[in-house]
């Protein structure tokens, strides 16, 4: 896949900073100049979105990143997106709308940064964050409006995937479905990405390579307590999970997500003692210098989300390494961002409301959906088939196998954009080793989704629980105390008792 350049992307991403300051140091006057007019049709909505870091196109292309598809269609990322989506609104709405973009690190912070009073009207946390924020009741639900299938402006009802539908209709909270307050923005899987010439294909096609001691100090996994909970809870019951009965079982996915969503006490236990052996044999726990380090061979495998294991393996390639992704056999977790409106924000404000959802249907136009992935190298929650073929015309002008080029296979794409793994009109031909490499992390085979599970928000007891447990794991291992301490601790522990004894025993005899 074509990048843009780190130092593109920053310079983009600084001048988009510069303009969101630019704006909020001129937000009195324009309050000044808007209370003065007397027509509220010049008035202008302020959107206050928040998204993470990197997450948008900044746009600033340069003219040999043009995208040419097969459709005709041409892409070319010139402004930022939400400038883009304000001269949009005007055009179809009327209404002149000015967006207020801000960006978060993690779920976490921007969780606290709320608590603190930040106000935002439309935020982009990850599935957990969301689930979490529509179960303390923060969030708007989507208008009507939003879901009105029969109009053509509503890009996010009429392009998201069958697929992804299908997820935030089934999941729920507080019984009602996802779909009633957030609107999916990017996805993916977990896996390990990993060099194929230092770690074998059989290795690698478990959870169980974070443990494996024959790679010691040359592995990483995320310094995070979800992710690393989720796959060493995978190879805590790797026996249940790969068995053929549970596979078999009619009730798989309701089991499957049962077992990933395990927070029993004894279960924590189990999970905290297996991290425990996984710190000792991992180079590090790490955020987001796994990829870094795999480029430049610090470590040779990875546990990794999809996207920025695409990202990796581009880079590699720049330096003609060709590194790997694999979606371990126990199952992977499934794992969205989304777009969710907060009561805080648009508190009963109607015009606003409509402006946010705006914004996420403009987000899901298939071009934008297009600039989005080619920006930032994750993959698109739209479909975009009600529109036409531009999603799946960019994924065949990435990896298309040439007419010439031998050793290819046919990959199917069909669950995604129509809710049929067998669907004919979505298979591609690509060179055969994209089998495990890009195609495959950005769009993984029915089998590898049929053996995903969403991980849950933790309850309060829960989240208490599993934080203790991440704390013993990562700022003490007991199993680091040396067999000296323990002789020293125990004769401590005599020698105090026995002064205790000595003490009663000395009151005793002077009947005291």
């Amino acid at each position: 896949m074509k990048r843009k350049s780190l130092l593109k992307r920053i310079t983009a991403y600084t001048l988009a900073t510069m303009l969101s300051l630019t704006f909020t140091l001129g937000s009195g006057y324009a309050k000044d100049t808007y209370a003065k007019s007397n027509s509220k049709e010049d008035e202008e909505i302020v959107l206050r979105v928040c998204n993470w870091e990197e997450y948008i196109d900044l746009g600033g292309w340069g003219e040999d990143e043009l995208i040419e598809l097969e459709d005709g269609t041409e892409i070319l990322g010139e402004n930022a997106l939400y400038e883009d989506f304000e001269t949009w609104y005007y055009e179809i709405y009327g209404k002149k709308v000015k967006v207020e973009y801000s960006c978060f690190g993690t779920n976490e912070d921007l969780y606290n940064m709320l608590n603190m009073g930040d106000e935002y009207d439309l935020v982009c946390p990850s599935d957990y964050m969301l689930m979490k924020l529509i179960a303390e009741d923060k969030v708007v639900p989507f208008s009507d409006e939003f879901f009105d299938t029969s109009d053509e402006n509503n890009y996010y009802i009429n392009g998201v995937s069958p697929y992804i539908k299908a997820a935030f209709e089934e999941n729920k909270i507080n019984g009602e479905p996802w779909s009633r307050y957030a609107a999916g923005y990017m996805w993916g899987v977990t896996g390990l990405l990993y060099n194929p010439e230092e770690v074998s294909a059989e290795d690698a096609k478990s959870w169980k390579l974070l443990e494996n001691e024959k790679y010691k100090r040359r592995i990483t996994i995320k310094d995070n307590v979800r992710d690393s909970y989720f796959s060493t809870l995978a190879s805590e019951k790797r026996d249940l999970l790969v068995s053929e009965e549970f596979v078999n079982s009619p009730d798989y996915h309701e089991r499957l997500a049962e077992e990933m969503n395990d927070v029993s006490i004894d279960t924590i236990n189990k999970v905290q003692d297996r991290l425990q052996d996984i710190r000792e044999n991992v180079y590090s726990f790490e955020t987001d210098s796994g990829k870094a380090d795999m480029v430049t061979g610090k470590v040779i495998a990875n546990y990794q989300w999809s996207g920025d294991a695409v990202f990796a393996m581009n880079q590699a390639e720049e330096e003609d390494l060709y590194l790997s992704f694999s979606v371990p056999e126990e199952c992977t977790d499934l794992w969205f961002d989304g777009w969710i409106m907060l009561k805080s924000g648009i508190d009963g404000d109607t015009e606003k409301q409509k402006a946010a959802e705006a914004f996420v249907n403009y987000c899901s136009m298939p071009e934008a959906a297009v600039r989005n992935m080619y920006y930032i190298g994750y993959t698109s929650c739209v479909a975009g088939t009600h529109y036409g073929s531009t999603v799946f015309d960019y994924l065949k002008y990435n990896y298309e196998a040439g007419e010439d080029e031998e050793d290819t296979i046919d990959y199917s794409v069909g669950l995604f954009f129509s809710g049929d793994a067998e669907d004919p009109d979505y298979v591609l031909t690509v060179p055969e080793s994209q089998a495990n490499r890009q195609v495959y992390a950005q769009y993984p085979t029915a089998d590898v989704l049929n053996r995903s599970a969403i991980m849950q928000y933790f309850d309060a007891e829960a989240n208490k629980n599993i934080n203790q447990m991440w704390i013993n794991v990562r700022c003490y291992n007991i199993r680091d105390v040396k067999p000296a301490v323990w002789i020293t601790i125990g004769v401590i522990i005599l020698l105090i008792a026995a002064l205790i004894i000595k003490r009663r025993l000395d009151k005793k005899a002077y009947g005291l």
